[in-house]
């Protein structure tokens, strides 16, 4: 059962806290899940930015919650739970002091402390925190991505942290495994045993991983230029969604078992260096294009000088054990693309032998298609007898299972249930240490044969697909990205 904790969000007013943070908080509170005597404690860095925070919250919050989430009542309950604080994290002075009689009065002996900020302040907040005293054996940190540029970044950043917390004590957060369908893609494989036996190289033909945004840099510009699609995206988010899909099934659901499953897809992953990475990833940088009937500048037009900085990323990996022997995985990310959306999707193989004449039709294989965004879902794709035509004429038909559907108080939010999980000391969705240097250990070395000449970005114009060069990668194992539409059109048969 959680017992009441203080929750300390340094970073309190900025951008992820009015976002996802406190909304995420009120929704618990609504729901019942935050024990009575629990305290939210966000940091802000000045006098007036405390006594303007609880106005300035509210606002967000309406902003920021569904319409039917604010209730004027629940959140002034709520709010008595807020204490902001001024501290200036790099200073250690009589705030921090004042921070430390604060959660000392409270009598609450969890604490989670939230590193909501910039990754170069991690190891002074930590070190503060260490000299006023308030960490105990009941704390947590848990700090937010991107930990490094590059593997010997992320080692000094989690070498800093590891001096003043112990590795159960450290909660790498990635907000994508805390959305329901990513567990449920854990009870999707592990519970049933129609797919459990039906996951691997004998029955499945590709797996596709995308996560397509339509923003650009969005006042990100020295952060994304600095980093590119590929730290920003696939050496988290993408790769952690590859280990659900690919990994062992673990003897019990812990952390220690969940991890141990993820770390061994992650050193099992085909290495690509040097001219192997020129033949299995394509990288992309928008240019000017039209979105929702609006011209929209091109990245180097948002960025104001020249770069060579992807803002697309596919990649054709491959997993080199028995479940995956010779199964693509092509993982796929970027800016400015047609649609806004993440999924999974599981291609089964087709059936070996085809009983119908081809008058019946086209063959369409099987997918599972674990959709993350904007909507929540599980659909499969089958062949069905076409019913409104008397002759034998067979099509594809979608089983959808739509979350919002099925559950109608559904409101799914990442960051509540990963904060909730925090403060419990349940680490079965964050990532473990091993598994931040295991993912660089396959990422650098593609950045370092993106260093060439010969292997700058393809242009691609804003609204698009990303670059043509991308479906060519995947034409050439005569396969293409995936679409429903085109899917349920038969215009994916088409070659």
């Amino acid at each position: 059962m959680l017992e009441a904790f203080d929750f300390v969000i340094f970073g309190g007013a900025g951008d992820l806290a009015l976002r996802k943070l406190i909304p995420g908080l009120y929704r618990a509170h609504r729901e019942g899940s935050l024990p009575a005597g629990s305290r939210i404690i966000p940091t802000c860095r000045n006098t007036q930015m405390v006594a303007e925070y609880k106005d300035k919250v509210r606002e967000a919050a309406e902003k920021h919650l569904n319409a039917d989430e604010f209730v004027a009542a629940d959140w002034d309950d709520f709010a008595k739970r807020l204490f902001p604080v001024f501290v200036d994290i790099g200073t250690k002075d009589e705030h921090w002091d004042a921070l430390a009689q604060l959660l000392n009065s409270g009598g609450n002996s969890q604490r989670v402390f939230y590193l909501s900020t910039p990754p170069s302040v991690f190891s002074i907040c930590c070190k503060h925190l260490h000299e006023t005293g308030l960490i105990t054996d009941h704390s947590r940190v848990v700090v937010e991505k991107p930990l490094g540029y590059d593997a010997k970044t992320a080692e000094e950043i989690n070498s800093q942290i590891a001096e003043y917390f112990k590795e159960d004590a450290i909660f790498r957060i990635d907000h994508y495994l805390g959305k329901e369908t990513v567990q449920n893609l854990l009870a999707l494989r592990f519970a049933n045993g129609m797919f459990e036996h039906l996951w691997d190289a004998k029955s499945i033909d590709h797996v596709q991983i995308s996560i397509s945004e339509t923003v650009g840099l969005e006042g990100r510009a020295s952060f994304y230029d600095g980093a590119g699609a590929l730290r920003d995206m696939v050496q988290n988010h993408i790769l952690q969604l590859l280990c659900l899909v690919a990994m062992e099934s673990p003897n019990k659901m812990t952390a220690e078992r969940i991890r141990a499953e993820k770390l061994k897809v992650l050193e099992n992953l085909r290495p690509l260096t040097g001219n192997t990475v020129k033949y299995n990833t394509v990288r992309g940088q928008y240019v000017a294009g039209e979105m929702g009937g609006k011209q929209v500048p091109g990245y180097l037009d948002e960025l104001g000088q020249a770069s060579n900085t992807e803002t697309f990323v596919a990649i054709r990996a491959y997993i080199d054990n028995s479940r995956w022997a010779n199964v693509p995985f092509y993982l796929r990310t970027g800016k400015r693309m047609k649609q806004r959306f993440a999924e999974i999707v599981i291609q089964y193989k087709d059936v070996a032998h085809r009983v119908y004449p081809e008058s019946a039709g086209a063959s369409t294989p099987n997918r599972l298609i674990i959709r993350l965004q904007p909507e929540e879902s599980i659909k499969i794709i089958m062949v069905s007898k076409d019913l409104e035509k008397h002759e034998t004429h067979l099509r594809p038909v979608v089983l959808n299972l739509n979350f919002a559907d099925t559950y109608k108080d559904f409101y799914s939010d990442a960051y509540k249930r990963l904060m909730l999980d925090a403060a419990a000391g349940d680490a079965s969705l964050f990532i473990h240490r091993a598994e931040v240097d295991a993912a660089w250990a396959w990422i650098d070395p593609i950045i370092e044969a993106w260093q060439r000449p010969e292997n700058k970005p393809h242009g691609y114009m804003a609204g698009s697909w990303g670059p043509q060069a991308s479906a060519q990668m995947l034409a050439s194992d005569r396969r293409r990205w995936f679409s429903i539409d085109e899917v349920l059109s038969g215009a994916d048969q088409e070659w």
